[in-house]
């Protein structure tokens, strides 16, 4: 399992649509396969930058599976026009894990 990563800078007053297009937007990347799990968190001191968490079973079911799937482009269509700049996507498999 791995985890992708994405600050998610969204255009100054434009949140509360953001958040309305995402809750939306969810839908479609937790049909797909290989998808375990998403967080979506906002920024106390940065309140127009998200952090997008997603878990998936592997890289593949993320950069192959639903970036080159129609689905994808309803993901798109609904949030990139939010970003400004487009925001940087990295994947990050677990070294070390202390549980609660």
């Amino acid at each position: 399992m791995l985890t992708e990563h994405a600050l998610l800078p969204v255009i100054s007053g434009l949140e509360k649509d953001f958040e309305a297009a995402f809750d939306q937007a969810r839908l479609i990347i937790a049909s797909m396969p290989g998808f375990v799990t998403m967080s979506l968190s906002r920024s106390i001191e940065s309140p127009n930058t998200y952090l997008l968490l997603v878990q998936w079973d592997r890289l593949e079911d993320h950069t192959v599976g639903f970036r080159g799937s129609p689905q994808y482009q309803e993901w798109r269509a609904l949030l990139h026009r939010f970003y400004e700049p487009f925001p940087l996507v990295e994947h990050y498999e677990l070294v070390s894990d202390t549980p609660r």
